[in-house]
């Protein structure tokens, strides 16, 4: 389980360090980054990533929303690895999508990892933060 916050800087080629105890809960290097809700970025671990397209693959075409959702899902996957020194490369466009720049934050989300530009997970977390004390 993906747990944990993080603030990686972004070195030169766009690549970021995944902190020890994230890369520990990955099995193997292989990666796939694509494009998250709330403007930030998805990464699952290549075998987490099968599991979850299976059940994509096998819904209904039929229906819109799952027809969408499988668009935003696969048309922005793109596979990675882990180097060995524990970085990734943030490829360009979701980079671009998620507006990250020089400063991330890598979250752990259960199931899977997200990557934020540091300011919009500040400001994200507040909305979080109001909504559910407002509850």
């Amino acid at each position: 389980m993906f747990l944990g916050e993080y603030q990686p800087n972004i070195t030169e080629g766009s690549r970021i360090a995944l902190p020890k105890k994230l890369r520990d809960q990955i099995h193997g290097d292989e990666i796939i980054l694509s494009r998250g809700f709330e403007r930030c970025i998805f990464l699952y671990d290549k075998e987490d990533w099968v599991n979850e397209a299976k059940k994509q693959v096998e819904s209904p075409i039929s229906d819109l929303k799952t027809r969408d959702l499988k668009r935003y899902m696969f048309a922005s996957a793109s596979e990675s690895a882990i180097d060995a020194q524990g970085r990734i490369v943030l490829p360009t466009p979701l980079k671009m999508y998620a507006a990250i720049d020089k400063r991330t934050c890598v979250v752990g989300a259960g199931d899977h990892i997200e990557i934020w530009d540091a300011d919009a997970w500040s400001a994200h977390l507040e909305k979080i933060s109001a909504q559910l004390a407002a509850e």
